[in-house]
Order: C-alpha cells, then sequence, then structure tokens
C-alpha cells in the first residue's frame, strides 16, 4: 500500500509539474543526486549527559526542490530512519520557514535554496570520555522540478567521541546563521474559530509592527485548505489570518511569516470576530452607520451636549427658514470639517508607521492643556462669569457662528466615545481611505444630525421653548457637565504629566480665566483686550514648554544585555534585573509598558542599585537565542532577577506587575 500511494503521487507532480508554468530550469539529465545533504555536527566532543545538535546541509541542485515538513497538497515529507548508540535519542527534525509553489491549483511548501533542519541528540549520562558515538542517518525524500519528481535516499554517517563540548568558532558561527533561519517561539497564544466554512485565525502581534507579507503555515497536512488565498487584516494587537479550512480540530501548530521573520505559533480553538479585510460596499455601508450612530448618541455627552444645547435653543429665534437652514448647515460643515481632519491625520499617521486610533492627540500632554483651557473657558462662560462674544458661539447667529460652533463640538467631543464608534472607526482603519473618511464624516454628520433636524423640520423648531430669562439658568446648569469634563481632562493630564504637570495647567487654567474676565470686563479699547490676550499666550505658551520637557525617570541604567556585561555588574555585588524581548512580541509590550517602564519600579530600581539589562531578540540574535534556551525558554519573553551577593538568577513570571517588580 505504501508503495501504491507513493506511485500515485509521484504521478499526480509529475501530472500538475506538467501543466505548471516554467520556472527555473532542472533536466532529468542532471546528475543526482538532486539534493546534496551534508550531515554536520555542532560538537565532535560532546559532553555525556547532554546533547549536541546536528544539521542537515541541503543544497537543491539549480531547478529542483525539497519538501517541508509539512510538504502542503502534494509531495511527502523527509522520512528519517536513525541508527544511534544504545540510550542516545534523537529530537525532530526542526525546518526553517518555506516558500510556497502553486502549480494547477495544488499549493506545495518547498525549499529552492539551500537550507539547514536542526536535529538535537540526547547523549546517555555516565559514559566515560573518549567514548565513540557513531551516527548513521538514512534520508527517504522526494525531489521535483517543474517537469518531474524524483524518489531519492541518502545515506549520512559521522562519528562523535564523548568529550568537554567544545565548539569550533568557525562552526559556532555556521550554526548561527541556521538557527536564525529558524522560526522564533512567538510566546503568546493565537485563537482560531471555523464557522459558515471560513477559519479566522487570530494572532497576537503588536500593532507597532508593521504585519507586512503575513502567511500561516501549518505544520500538519490537512488543517487548512493549502491553495485557499489567506486574507490577512490587522485587529488592534492582532493580524486576523481569514482561509478556508480542511480538517481542523484541537489545537493547531503553525508557522507565520511577517515583516520578513518566522515566528512558531500555537492556535487553540476560540471565538474569533469577523473584521473588514477589504473595501466591500456593504462593509462600507455599515462602517458609515455605524459612526452615523456613533455621532448621533455623542450629542448626550457632557462634552457635547452643553453646546448642542444652546446652540439649538438660539435657533428658536430664528424665524426665517433660510436662515435656520442655513446655520443647520453651516454647523453640519464645522462638524464634519474636524472630524474629516481628524480621520485624515489618523490615516496619515498610521500609513507613516504610527499605531494611532480616535483620539490619537490626547496623548500629547499639550493637546490636553488646550483642551482643558477650552472646557474650562466654556465653563466660565456658561456660568456666567463673563460675557465674551467669542466664546459664546452657541448663542451667536450666522454661518460662521454657526460653522465655528459646529467645529468646536467636534473638536471638545474627541475625549468621549460611545457605543457603535469602537466598531466603526476600527473598520475605518483597514478601508480604502477614501471609504475611511468617508466613515470620518460619517461621525461628524451624526454628530450634527440634531442640528439639522432642527434646521429643516419647522415642526420640531417650533416646539422648542421661545428665549427669555429661563435660558440663563438653563445656560448655568448646563456648565455643570462642561465642568466635569474640564475635571475628567485634568485627571487625564495628571496621568500623562504627573501632580506637577497638572498643577501648572491649573494655574493656567486659572489665568485663562482671569484673563476672559478681563476681556469680559472691559470692552472698550484694543489695548484693554491685548494686554490679557497677551498675557493668556504666555500663560499657555509657558505651560506648553514645560510639558514638552522629558518626563524625569529613575536613573535606573537599561543597557544591552550582554553575557560579559552580566558578569561585571556581577562582580560589582550589584543586582541586576534582566530581560528578554522582541519588537513582535505582544506580551513583552504588554509587560513592558504596565510593569518595567512604570515610573513607581523604575524608583524602586534606582533606589536599590539595580542594573536593568535589555536582550533585544526581534531579529533571532543566535547569541542571546543560546542564553535563552539555556534557562528552559524556547522563546520570549524571559525575565531574570539575580540578587546582589551571587547565587542563582530568579525566573520571573511571563506576566509581570508593578508589585511583583517592587518586591524583589
Amino acid at each position: 500500500m505504501r508503495a501504491l500511494s507513493f506511485i500515485v503521487v509521484t504521478m499526480m507532480l509529475a501530472l500538475s509539474a506538467w501543466a505548471a508554468p516554467a520556472r527555473a530550469q532542472g533536466s532529468p539529465d542532471d546528475p543526482p543526486p538532486h539534493l546534496r545533504i551534508a550531515m554536520v555536527a555542532e560538537s565532535d566532543t560532546p559532553k555525556a549527559g547532554g546533547t549536541v545538535t546536528l544539521a542537515l546541509e541541503t543544497k537543491p541542485q539549480p531547478g529542483w526542490h525539497g519538501y517541508w515538513q509539512n510538504p502542503g497538497d502534494s509531495g511527502f515529507a523527509t522520512k528519517f530512519d536513525w541508527t544511534l548508540p544504545g540510550g542516545m535519542t534523537a529530537g525532530e527534525p526542526v525546518y526553517p520557514a518555506p516558500q510556497r509553489l502553486l502549480v494547477s491549483g495544488l499549493m506545495s511548501y518547498v525549499f529552492e535554496r539551500p537550507y539547514a533542519p536542526l536535529v538535537t541528540l540526547t547523549v546517555p549520562a555516565g559514559l566515560a570520555v573518549g567514548t565513540k558515538l557513531p551516527i548513521k542517518l538514512h534520508l527517504t525524500y522526494l525531489v521535483c522540478t517543474a517537469s518531474l519528481c524524483v524518489p531519492e535516499n541518502a545515506d549520512l554517517t559521522t562519528e562523535l567521541a564523548v568529550g568537554d563540548g567544545a565548539i569550533d568558532p568557525a562552526t559556532r558561527a555556521q550554526f548561527d546563521g541556521w538557527r536564525r533561519a529558524l522560526p522564533r517561539s512567538l510566546g503568546a497564544t493565537a485563537t482560531y474559530q471555523v464557522a459558515g466554512g471560513t477559519m479566522r485565525i487570530a494572532i497576537p502581534y503588536p500593532a507597532t509592527a508593521a504585519g507586512a507579507g503575513a502567511y500561516f503555515y501549518p505544520l500538519a497536512k490537512d488543517t487548512i485548505d493549502d491553495a485557499a488565498p489567506q486574507a490577512v487584516a490587522r485587529d488592534g494587537d492582532r493580524l486576523i489570518v481569514t482561509t478556508k479550512p480542511k480538517g481542523a480540530t484541537g489545537p493547531i501548530d503553525g508557522v507565520l511569516t511577517v515583516d520578513g521573520r518566522a515566528l512558531s505559533v500555537r492556535a487553540v480553538p476560540g471565538t474569533v470576530a469577523a473584521i473588514v479585510p477589504s473595501g466591500g460596499l456593504s462593509a462600507i455601508l455599515l462602517a458609515f452607520a455605524g459612526a452615523l450612530l456613533g455621532g448621533l448618541i455623542l450629542n448626550v455627552m457632557p462634552c457635547v451636549f452643553p453646546i448642542l444645547g444652546l446652540k439649538a435653543l438660539s435657533l428658536a429665534r430664528a424665524g426665517d427658514e433660510a436662515r435656520a437652514r442655513g446655520e443647520a448647515l453651516a454647523y453640519t460643515g464645522g462638524a464634519v470639517a474636524v472630524c474629516l481632519a481628524l480621520g485624515g491625520a489618523i490615516l496619515a499617521l498610521r500609513a507613516a508607521g504610527s499605531a494611532v486610533g480616535w483620539a490619537f492627540q490626547l496623548q500629547d500632554p499639550r493637546v490636553v492643556v488646550l483642551l482643558l483651557l477650552l472646557t474650562v473657558g466654556i465653563s466660565l462662560n456658561f456660568a456666567g462669569a463673563f460675557e465674551l462674544p467669542t466664546p459664546k458661539f452657541a448663542a451667536r447667529g450666522g454661518g460662521a457662528g454657526a460653522f465655528a460652533t459646529g467645529a468646536l463640538a467636534a473638536f471638545v467631543a474627541t475625549p468621549c466615545t460611545g457605543p457603535f464608534m469602537g466598531a466603526a472607526l476600527g473598520a475605518a482603519l483597514v478601508l480604502p481611505w477614501i471609504a475611511a473618511l468617508a466613515v470620518f464624516a460619517g461621525l461628524g454628520l451624526g454628530l450634527a444630525l440634531p442640528f439639522l433636524l432642527l434646521g429643516f423640520v419647522p415642526a420640531v423648531r417650533r416646539k422648542l421653548p421661545r428665549p427669555g430669562a429661563w435660558m440663563d439658568t438653563l445656560r448655568r446648569v448646563l456648565s455643570i457637565p462642561m465642568w466635569m469634563t474640564a475635571v475628567a481632562l485634568a485627571w487625564l493630564l495628571g496621568r500623562q504629566a504627573g501632580v506637577d504637570g497638572m498643577a501648572l495647567a491649573l494655574l493656567a487654567a486659572l489665568g485663562f480665566g482671569i484673563v476672559l474676565w478681563a476681556v469680559g470686563r472691559k470692552q472698550a479699547s484694543g489695548l484693554a483686550i491685548g494686554v490679557p490676550a497677551i498675557a493668556m499666550l504666555l500663560l499657555i505658551a509657558g505651560a506648553a514648554v514645560w510639558l514638552e520637557r522629558p518626563m524625569p525617570k529613575a536613573p535606573a541604567s537599561d543597557q544591552a544585555f550582554s553575557e560579559a556585561k552580566l558578569a561585571s555588574l556581577r562582580a560589582q555585588n550589584r543586582p541586576v534585573f534582566a530581560y528578554f524581548t522582541a519588537d513582535w512580541c505582544l506580551t513583552c509590550k504588554v509587560n513592558e509598558r504596565v510593569a518595567i517602564d512604570n515610573a513607581g519600579v523604575q524608583a524602586a530600581f534606582a533606589k536599590n542599585n539595580v542594573a536593568v539589562l535589555v536582550g533585544d531578540w526581534t531579529d533571532g540574535d543566535p547569541v542571546l537565542g543560546r542564553f535563552i534556551e539555556a534557562h528552559n525558554r524556547a522563546g520570549v519573553p524571559l525575565y531574570l532577577y539575580y540578587p546582589a551577593g551571587g547565587g542563582e538568577p530568579r525566573v520571573l513570571p511571563q506576566v509581570l506587575t508593578p508589585s511583583m517588580l517592587k518586591q524583589l
């Protein structure tokens, strides 16, 4: 049966290769073997009870290719038949990521370039130094060209001797190159879901990484439809790979190639929500509707409702239909213009590689100060502290005032969010830019819908109460939610810039309020208005300059990790915290943001003279890789704490908390 299966597979490959377009040139007249394989040992003298790595250095002849451990729709994986000394065992071969070869609708995972699977052998303990270790390996494999396939065999031998485990520098450099090509552990578990004939695999991957050229290779056959296309979309700190399932059950192991590197991935069954990987009309309309509804809901938020309320009541004075409609359109234009400007900025920054989203500008403390001053000014105006034409957009008529009010409402709405907004704006970030801008415009339109209704439907406008003294009371009541918005912005600033930054901003807000009060009191001359205005600008500029300064950090010295540096610090009897990270490791980035970079943790490290060493494994540095493996980890994150006075390091959990690090 095995022979029959072998013949059938070979015939299918020959037929599919015959129908395929020409690739590299390979000829039946090429002398065998078409894969030249050499067995190379990392050390000729492994230690008893230790391990030694063998490389199967494989070089296909031009125009020929070998197969990965999962060959795909055709071919078969190389078969290993070891003959080893008693007690010695061989692990599973570890391959680099393959290439894809699509022929007549059949997808194969192949190697057309030189490659080297690595195999780890375990040497029995108790063997005397000098004991001979003869190694024999019989390989059965398939090698193909664009027009034919040939089964081949190879018999490889080498002899090792138990010794001190020494590694020749040239050999070490050679193995470093081979290891660099191997997939590195992602350090986080992926999730997949099969529903409606579609498989979605959610793979943790930092939003700060580009995510270019992502493709998922399953290790086992018949897991996915190998020939089916794979659509890849972003969902924050995840990549969503959408493809066609075949026989996936239980955990799935595979390799993700992305950003020019290979990562080993394990995906477990779970729930993966569908997201929009392309700009279909239905997806655009759905995102637009969500943004429209989200913008409408923003009107009841404390940062928007007071402005809308007073502006809406001002329309009660408008007996002229043309004027009412003109103001409604102007208000809408202001709201849509600001939302389009913010949306365009977001799309431009993301295209440049920044991981930003809605309200990204609030990450800058200077913008938060500007919003704080604005809300304080509006709050004071609503509370009756002064009467000033410029901030009273909501109480003035005319197209210019309505446009400015709409723009103001959209701008002060950025700290707020609501139902439907998150999904709609998240979809906008994966849509084509024209469609994405339409979604942001939908947000502004939703924000302006109540005002459009009042402007274009006289019956609704007539139900509004007529202006009177009661409006002064209402305006003071509406100052309360604006004050709540100001408090929230002050809290946010305290989180970003510390208590000192918040205090300075509140001082600037107080000065701003005094300036506005003075301007409101002195309507006479330009000089009377100009002096307070200059004072106000100086206050704001002072706050901006102070916030521009980098936040003070504890003097813990983060240095690039090396074993020599570690040894030097330990010789100085200093405690050392060493952590190993990578740009593609989501768990690493979360731990760094939440725990390691925490101001309290940094202060504790500085107080106790803890040296901090950082091992960046983003590019698979083999020296770091060996150090990580020596601590029984397949990859990052790895966190080690070396106490003062020597002793073994303490291996910390992969999920850190600030309190955990402070207690070290």
